[in-house]
């Protein structure tokens, strides 16, 4: 009899992790190929944090160059920057459970109108980068909505106004800069 219940165990075990490998095979076959993880800059200012002062429009200092989005995780706020360093949009958002780490990324994909991890219909999706196996990005709620989220919940969905959304949408397309600061 003592065979017969570490067979019936040892098959327990096998079903197990066989169905915890399928598991983990369709959520890796899900995600998509493009999640960027931060940029180690290559300039002498690598070893600078970014964030830090402010400039005077606003922006936070050591944000990047050129074209970009700078998300500040301290401020909630979100610039859109254009060529020559100028300030096009800014607004605040409202932060998700799981923030990004602190560095560069880029656009990995964007999507027009999904449901979002908390259920919420949202639009103009632009994600950028993945924390603790959370995809994380912008969007906006259709309802116009921006909610705290549930803190029992892991999610990555930065929050913006459907005006806010839309120009983020406009502005941020696949392959821009992302850059966020403490």
């Amino acid at each position: 009899m003592a065979r017969s219940s570490s067979g019936f165990v040892a098959g327990l075990t096998a079903a197990a992790l066989a169905a915890v490998g399928f598991l983990a095979y369709q959520a890796s076959a899900s995600a998509p190929e493009t999640l960027s993880k931060p940029k180690t800059p290559a300039s002498s200012s690598a070893s600078k944090k970014p964030g830090g002062k402010t400039k005077p429009d606003g922006l936070p200092a050591l944000s990047g160059q050129g074209q970009r989005v700078v998300y500040s995780l301290g401020s909630d706020r979100v610039w859109l920057v254009g060529e020559g360093d100028k300030v096009e949009h800014t607004f605040k958002v409202t932060p998700s459970t799981v923030d990004p780490l602190p560095g560069e990324y880029a656009v990995t994909t964007r999507s027009g109108s999904i449901t979002g991890s908390d259920g919420t219909p949202i639009e103009h999706v632009v994600r950028f980068a993945t924390n603790d196996g959370v995809t994380i990005g912008f969007s906006a709620a259709k309802d116009g909505s921006t909610p705290e989220p549930d803190p029992s919940r892991k999610t990555g969905g930065i929050r913006e106004s459907r005006e806010d959304g839309l120009a983020m949408w406009e502005f941020a397309t696949v392959g821009t800069s992302v850059i966020v600061v403490q």
